[in-house]
């Protein structure tokens, strides 16, 4: 059953926190703008690296045998990415050799969510009903129920153990002859179960120390299946306290990369303005597709980071003239309706201003196109400002005259 919290804020405290949330605003204002700027930057750049890259990548056709000739170049090349290495979860004593070997926890507990509603009163008031409800669910970590709302849900969290989670990565991984870096490392994919081999005793161990807990000798509650070790009573039916431990692992595979050969192994690509590149991509995969698909990245994160900084400008220009409408809510009626005109003039004016700098940010690193989007920003401001003056006055005029007063 949901549990609700009802509380009621001042037309004084309101007002007040409108008036700090200027301060908040105006910082949030500053930052999408420095956000857009840099973004617009960021992406000429990277365009600009990769483009250089593309032009100056050699094949290297066999990786298999070093080649002192392409020491320093930036190379494209498909091999099969392996190791020797053994890696060991010390805590529950097995292993694999692998690339990378995945020890991930998973707690079985109450989670609170809240939903919350605010509705203005006459005389400024507001009163905020906040709506607790409670679900079990798998989470990462466990959850600290003794600050949950609800008296009735508090400290009903346990955990039957406590494991961490461990990522452990190869040392020494090959790409023929040659060795990958750490960054290139972690970037292969191939992830496969951990046929499990846990020691009986350890098992044992840490079921004897939970019935302990449990003041229930006679239970099992440690299970072992594929690769996971379960932890509770009937795996089937997870109850509040259970744990679930998943282990996989990285297996050799056949990988391409683009990197600048460094010796007998790799390092990143600097390009003349700095930015530096290498990657990793799974399978057999031709230069000119995986910058393909670089390009086609770097345009999605530009036009994601772009609505994001667009949004964060009409936020923070919310913030900076929110007072106005608070200032209102005596009468909420009228401070809909002024809300309502401050959020118009805020989105016309967010996105103008996000356009503007855009631009600015275009002519500073593109001159042509960067003009392209001042005169569209121009055209915007022109038809707010002006062209709806001209319509009032059309309307106005239209209005018919008012008959004279007979004598």
């Amino acid at each position: 059953m949901a549990f609700q919290e009802v509380t009621t804020t001042s037309y004084g405290k309101r007002v007040g926190n409108s008036f700090m949330g200027i301060g908040g605003g105006l910082v949030l204002f500053i930052a999408a703008t420095a956000l857009l700027w840099w973004n617009e930057g960021r992406a000429v750049k990277t365009t600009k690296m990769l483009n250089e890259a593309q032009g100056a990548y050699v094949e290297m056709e066999n990786p298999s045998k070093i080649d002192p000739a392409l020491d320093g170049e930036l190379v494209h090349a498909t091999a099969v990415a392996t190791t020797q290495d053994s890696l060991v979860d010390a805590r529950f004593g097995f292993g694999a050799t692998a690339i990378a070997l995945n020890r991930d926890v998973e707690y079985y507990q109450w989670v609170e969510h809240e939903e919350s509603q605010s509705d203005d009163k006459l005389g400024g008031k507001e009163v905020t009903t906040t709506t607790y409800t409670y679900t079990k669910e798998w989470v990462s970590s466990p959850v600290q129920s003794s600050q949950f709302k609800d008296p009735e849900y508090q400290n009903k969290n346990m955990v039957l153990t406590v494991v961490e989670s461990e990522h452990q990565w190869a040392k020494n991984v090959t790409f023929g002859a040659y060795k990958l870096n750490e960054s290139l490392t972690h970037s292969i994919s191939s992830t496969e179960p951990v046929e499990l081999a846990i020691d009986e005793s350890i098992l044992k161990d840490l079921n004897d120390g939970i019935s302990r807990i449990q003041k229930k000798d006679s239970l099992s509650y440690v299970h072992q299946f594929a690769n996971v070790l379960y932890v509770g009573r009937v795996p089937s039916s997870p109850e509040v306290g259970d744990v679930r431990v998943t282990w996989t692992k990285v297996v050799p595979a056949k990988v391409s990369i683009i990197s600048q050969v460094d010796g007998d192994t790799f390092k990143p690509y600097t390009a003349k303005n700095g930015k530096t590149f290498q990657t990793l991509v799974m399978g057999k995969k031709d230069a000119s597709e995986i910058f393909e698909s670089e390009h086609s990245s770097n345009k999605v994160l530009l036009w994601v980071l772009r609505i994001l900084g667009v949004i964060l400008v009409i936020a923070g220009l919310k913030g900076i003239f929110g007072f106005l409408e608070t200032l209102l809510k005596v009468v909420p009626f009228l401070a809909n309706i002024l809300g309502w005109g401050v959020s118009v003039v805020c989105w016309v004016a967010g996105i103008v201003w996000s356009l503007i700098i855009i631009a600015l940010a275009w002519i500073f690193y593109r001159p042509v196109l960067g003009i392209g989007l001042l005169t569209v920003a121009a055209f915007l401001i022109w038809v707010f400002a002006f062209k709806g003056k001209d319509k009032l006055k059309e309307m106005t005029s239209k209005t018919p005259n008012a008959p004279a007063p007979e004598a």
